[in-house]
C-alpha cells in the first residue's frame, strides 16, 4: 500500500524488498492464524518466537561475522510494520528482545560477553529484555532508584523495575541501575542469586506479549556483566532510544495500515438502505483521512529511519516519527471500527484487537508528552539562537 510515494523510501535495496516479502508471508501464514487466541490468553506464543530466530530477525541490526542479518533501521523498520499487521502484541515481543536486549546489547558489549550471549538470543533459544522503567521512574529516568554496588568480583544490586516485556518468559536483561549515583548498564540472568520476576501483569492490549517486573533483592551478578564503562548507560539508553522510538512508530504504521484494508473491504461489501456503504459520504471520510494519516505517517517513519544508526543521532527525526505515527494507528483503527459498526467491535473481526493495542505505542518507549519536550528542547537549540 504506497500509494503513489516511490517505492524507494519504502524498498531502498532489493535486499530490503525480498526481507519485507518474507516478513509479510511470514506473518500471514504463521503469525495471523494464532493471534487472536494468544491474546486471548495473554500468552506469547514461544513456538513462533523461535521462528523468528529461524529467520534471521532477532539480529536484524546486528553484523553477519557476529551472527546477525547486517541490515540497517529501514530493516529493522520493515520488520516490525509487517508483523504489525497481524499481531502487534507478538511483535513488542520481537521489539523487545532484538531492539531493547540484543542492538543495544551488541553496541554496549565486548567479545567475551557476545561470545556469552549472542548465539542463544539470535537463536531464540533465550527470550531477552529491557529494564529501565521503575514504579517511580518513568520518563524521569534519573531518577531511578535501582543501585548496584561493587563486592569483589561481584555487583550486588537492589531495587524494582517494572512494566517490562517479556518479562515472564525472559532469561536474560540488560538493564540500568545506579553505581555510586551513576546510570551504568548491566545484564542480570534468570539464574542470579536474589533476581526474580513478578506473577504476569494482565493489560488491556498487546496480549500476545507477556509483562512483568523485575526484582532484585541483593541480587548478585558477576562483574563481567557489566556492561561498557561505570557510568555510560545513560549513552548507551539515548542511543537505543531513537531505533525503540523508530520501530514502534513503525508498529503504529502496521495497525493503521492493516485496518485501512479491512474498512475499505467491509465497507465495499455491507450494504445498507440498497447501496454498498461506502459510498456514503461519513464512510468516505474515514477511509480517506484514514489511508491519508496512514500514508503521511509511514513516509514520515521510513525517512528518518534512513538518518538512524549505531554512530548517527538523530532525536529530533526519532521523536518526531513516533510523535506523529502513534496516534495515527489508535485513530485509524477508532475510524475501522466505525465504519464496521457492531462486527469492529466484536472479536470475529481482528479490528478491536487492534485498537486495543495502539493505546500502547502513545505511552511506551516515551510518551506523547516526553516526544513533546524534546521536540522543543531540540528544536530550541537548533533554531532559537
Amino acid at each position: 500500500m504506497h500509494g503513489g510515494t516511490s517505492d524507494l523510501l519504502f524498498n531502498p535495496s532489493e535486499e530490503h524488498r525480498m526481507l519485507r516479502e518474507m516478513v509479510a508471508d511470514f506473518a500471514r501464514k504463521e503469525v495471523d492464524p494464532q493471534a487472536a487466541a494468544h491474546d486471548e490468553r495473554g500468552e506469547l506464543n514461544r513456538e513462533l518466537f523461535a521462528r523468528l530466530g529461524d529467520l534471521g530477525l532477532l539480529g536484524i541490526t546486528i553484523p553477519e561475522d557476529d551472527g546477525g542479518a547486517g541490515m540497517d533501521a529501514v530493516a529493522a523498520v520493515i520488520v516490525h510494520h509487517e508483523l504489525s499487521k497481524y499481531d502487534p502484541g507478538f511483535c513488542l515481543a520481537y521489539l523487545a528482545h532484538s531492539m531493547l536486549f540484543v542492538n543495544n546489547f551488541y553496541h554496549c558489549s565486548n567479545a567475551e560477553q557476545r561470545e556469552r550471549y549472542l548465539d542463544k538470543v539470535l537463536s531464540g533459544e533465550w527470550v531477552a529484555g529491557m529494564g529501565m522503567t521503575e514504579p517511580g521512574a518513568g520518563t524521569d529516568v534519573l531518577g531511578m532508584t535501582t543501585t548496584a554496588t561493587r563486592a569483589g568480583d561481584e555487583f550486588v544490586v537492589n531495587g524494582t523495575k517494572t512494566y517490562i516485556t517479556n518479562g515472564c518468559e525472559g532469561h536474560c536483561f540488560l538493564f540500568y541501575a545506579k553505581l555510586e549515583g551513576r546510570i551504568t548498564a548491566f545484564v542480570v540472568d534468570r539464574d542470579c542469586p536474589g533476581f526474580s520476576t513478578s506473577n504476569h501483569i494482565d493489560k488491556l492490549g498487546m496480549r500476545g506479549s507477556t509483562m512483568s517486573e523485575l526484582i532484585f533483592e541483593d541480587c548478585r551478578i558477576p562483574a563481567s556483566n557489566l556492561l561498557g564503562g561505570e557510568g555510560e548507560g545513560l549513552t548507551h539508553m539515548m542511543r537505543n532510544l531513537e531505533i525503540e522510538r523508530l520501530t514502534l512508530a513503525a508498529m503504529s504504521v502496521g495497525i493503521a495500515e492493516r485496518c485501512v484494508e479491512l474498512m475499505v473491504r467491509y465497507a465495499e461489501e455491507r450494504k445498507a438502505f440498497r447501496n454498498p456503504i461506502n459510498r456514503f459520504g461519513q464512510i468516505q471520510r474515514y477511509i480517506g483521512e484514514g489511508y491519508a494519516a496512514t500514508a503521511a505517517a509511514k513516509a514520515l517513519v521510513y525517512n528518518v529511519a534512513r538518518d538512524v544508526g549505531p554512530e548517527v543521532r538523530n532525536r529530533i527525526g526519532s521523536d518526531a516519527a513516533k510523535l506523529f505515527a502513534a496516534p495515527v494507528g489508535k485513530m485509524v483503527a477508532d475510524y475501522a471500527m466505525q465504519v464496521m459498526g457492531g462486527a469492529g467491535y466484536c472479536k470475529e473481526f481482528p479490528v478491536e484487537r487492534l485498537w486495543r493495542d495502539a493505546k500502547l505505542l502513545e505511552i511506551g518507549g516515551g510518551t506523547l508528552e516526553a516526544h513533546q519536550k524534546n521536540l522543543t528542547k531540540d528544536l530550541t537549540k537548533l533554531l532559537a539562537r
